[in-house]
């Protein structure tokens, strides 16, 4: 019974040394173990995954991107003495050549077309064109839009230029990793990181505003300027423009205009000779508490359809006032810029898909998008359009745009339509685009002052304050 009970003894101890011998050194299963549950436990979510670092590697981004920014060097040519002892340069026997403004530029065909911003070449007598190699270029004007502040001009070099590609703005991510390329006076090409901080950004935090900028928080400081914003596959989805700080220097906030409205607007100028601007038809009003709590609104992001203009795509696809828009073809409207931003990205002729409320429910229509060829400026009660040589020759005008109608009753009508509008605010225009840019940029608490050719051709002046 003894030997019995050993035998068994030193079977069992034999198994029990196998099987741990097994877990030890063939089992791969990690020991778990599981937290102990306490009546304490936190009711906060607690994520404890694992955090990962990036490993973002920006060198062939810069590489691909760096070579094809230029600087940009706007010149006045002088016969007078320049303004100041610092802008002189020695310029034949009786005049000099005075630096108006610099920047930088992108290359964005291999035969010489660059975009810059309209500011940086703005009044130039002659513009110069440094490469990332030092080479020099005199540069041609082809064409610029001041609203949007992209300029397209062209160099005649004697080889193929690197260029970038356009990528696709629409695509941005907030927290998408970029680049800012510059092209700085003296510093040849410099490159800066950040991400995508906003998209639809509009400076001017107004209703009905046609601007709409990528914000990010690569710094931009004002030599760069009409350089490049790349994303990390070296794909152009910005051109920088604007900084936003008290010293005019970055301090965090930088814009750009996006890739496809700058694309848009370059083809245009390419191909018209001007910029071809698609209107969807609407004025537009922001959504808030105070429009929430009159309407009813079960939705607080949108743009509320304010006024439909006759004639248009809107006013044919059957949009009403008060209906909310929330969605063009892909793209989510929350506020008018998001709108503004993807509509100035479109021609006219071209079809959008617009997804809108109305009274609760949702509904789609197709709306061919027309040609802006009036404009309505609210604050001075006036719709004005473009003028014919003919309408300009019959007022005695030398350039305008001609009064449409009064938008109310307190000015005459009978003695405004018809006339022509030669000057706001001592500023000539000769389009609707410049009065829309005058109207934008204006200081909000000055007077207006027009100055118009009436049916008689006597040319009067009229004030608004």
């Amino acid at each position: 019974m003894r030997k019995i009970a050993l035998l068994l003894f030193v079977s069992i101890l034999g198994g029990a040394i196998t099987l741990g011998s097994y877990k030890l050194f063939f089992d791969e299963e990690p020991e778990q173990f599981l937290p102990q549950q306490t009546q304490n436990s936190s009711f906060i979510p607690v994520n404890n995954s694992k955090i990962y670092g990036t490993n973002v590697d920006f060198t062939e981004a810069a590489e691909k991107t760096v070579h094809a920014v230029v600087h940009v060097k706007n010149v006045a040519v002088f016969k007078s003495g320049p303004r100041s002892i610092w802008e002189y340069t020695p310029y034949g026997n009786s005049g000099g050549r005075a630096l108006q403004g610099a920047g930088s530029g992108v290359i964005i065909t291999p035969d010489g077309y660059i975009v810059t911003n309209n500011h940086v070449i703005d009044g130039a007598s002659e513009i110069e064109v440094t490469l990332n190699n030092n080479k020099t270029y005199k540069a041609e004007v082809i064409g610029s839009d001041p609203i949007s502040d992209i300029a397209l001009i062209k160099v005649d070099a004697d080889e193929e230029l690197e260029y970038i590609p356009f990528g696709n703005s629409n695509n941005l991510e907030l927290g998408e990793w970029v680049l800012a390329v510059g092209n700085p006076f003296n510093l040849k090409s410099t490159v800066t990181a950040g991400i995508i901080s906003a998209k639809a950004r509009d400076l001017n935090m107004r209703d009905n505003s046609p601007q709409s900028f990528i914000q990010t928080d690569a710094a931009i400081n004002p030599g760069n300027s009409g350089g490049a914003l790349v994303n990390i596959n070296g794909e152009l989805i910005g051109i920088n423009t604007a900084i936003s700080s008290p010293s005019g220097s970055y301090i965090g906030y930088a814009f750009a205009v996006p890739s496809n409205n700058a694309r848009k607007i370059v083809e245009d100028i390419m191909e018209f000779g001007d910029v071809q601007q698609g209107i969807l038809g609407i004025r537009g009003r922001s959504i808030n508490n105070e429009v929430i709590r009159e309407f009813d609104l079960s939705t607080s992001q949108g743009v509320m359809v304010a006024e439909v203009t006759p004639g248009s795509g809107a006013a044919d696809s059957g949009i009403r006032q008060n209906d909310i828009i929330r969605q063009i073809d892909n793209i989510e409207i929350n506020k008018f810029s998001d709108l503004t931003g993807y509509i100035n990205s479109k021609r006219p002729g071209d079809k959008v898909m617009v997804k809108l409320l109305r009274n609760g429910k949702e509904r789609e229509v197709n709306v061919k998008l027309t040609k802006l060829n009036v404009l309505a400026i609210p604050i001075l009660g006036l719709e004005v359009a473009n003028a014919s040589s003919e309408e300009l020759e019959a007022y005695n005008a030398p350039n305008g745009v001609r009064i449409n109608r009064t938008l109310n009753d307190d000015l005459p009508s009978a003695d405004l339509v018809g006339g022509i509008i030669a000057e706001i605010n001592n500023q000539k225009v000769s389009s609707i685009r410049e009065v829309e840019e005058i109207m934008q940029s204006r200081t909000r608490s000055n007077s207006i002052v027009i100055t118009y050719y009436n049916q008689r051709g006597e040319k009067q002046r009229m004030i608004w304050r």
